[in-house]
């Protein structure tokens, strides 16, 4: 009889301590408070957007990947909300080709790798002059937003805010004086760049277009190094 009293103990479960045999609702002490874990994938907890989270420069295989701007979206139905998030991304080589897309998901990486993929497909070729600034002065419109670009010597560096920075920064423009106007939206700041990027040209297509040399162009000023200076033009 006594050997049967001192065998009824606590079971033990695959090694564990007694304590793990707890109810469910006891063992998730610490980390189970309504998935606190969760608040960064847009689970609905934090109350920080999910623009505050700018991540720095990323380089992978030679492309400058920015991440301007995202956007918390929430769908209320019949079980609570549903979150999402929506990505806007400037992807840049540095010598002259720059793109921008935006994407959408449930979760933040998800919606950066769609807007960048994106980005990446819809990349130009922008002319620049001597690899640091723009041939000449443009402007772009799109929507309620209007921007105006000017070319500025060495040493002036980027003047410019917010969503036009990250776009010539991916561009490899070194000096460059923007000015930005009618609205703050990051969307419509970005398409109006792209418009007014659009529109540069470089004296060697000018003079392909109308069947003349470089030299000539640039010589209708009275310059005696017109030849030089025709030279010194890469595209």
């Amino acid at each position: 009889m006594m050997a049967d009293n001192t065998e009824s103990t606590a079971p033990v479960i695959d090694g564990a301590a007694p304590e793990a045999a707890a109810p469910e609702g006891q063992r998730r002490g610490r980390g189970g408070r309504g998935g606190g874990d969760n608040r960064g994938s847009g689970g609905g907890g934090g109350r920080g957007r999910g623009n505050d989270r700018r991540p720095a420069q990323e380089e992978d295989d030679g492309t400058i990947e920015k991440l301007v701007h995202i956007n918390r979206v929430s769908k209320t139905v019949k079980g609570g909300k549903r979150f999402g998030f929506a990505a806007l991304v400037v992807v840049g080589d540095g010598q002259g080709r720059v793109g921008f897309g935006h994407g959408k998901a449930r979760e933040v990486p998800e919606a950066i790798n769609k807007a960048t993929a994106a980005a990446k497909k819809s990349m130009i070729r922008v002319a620049l002059k001597d690899g640091r600034t723009l041939h000449h002065d443009g402007k772009g419109h799109f929507g309620a937003g209007k921007v105006t670009l000017r070319s500025a010597p060495a040493g002036t560096g980027i003047i410019a805010g917010g969503p036009m920075r990250a776009v010539f920064e991916s561009l490899g423009v070194a000096d460059v004086v923007t000015k930005s106007v009618g609205t703050s939206n990051p969307y419509n700041m970005i398409r109006a760049t792209f418009a007014a990027l659009a529109e540069q040209t470089s004296p060697k297509s000018v003079a392909q277009r109308r069947g003349k040399k470089i030299a000539d162009l640039l010589g209708r000023g009275g310059s005696k190094t017109a030849e030089a200076d025709a030279e010194a033009i890469a595209e």
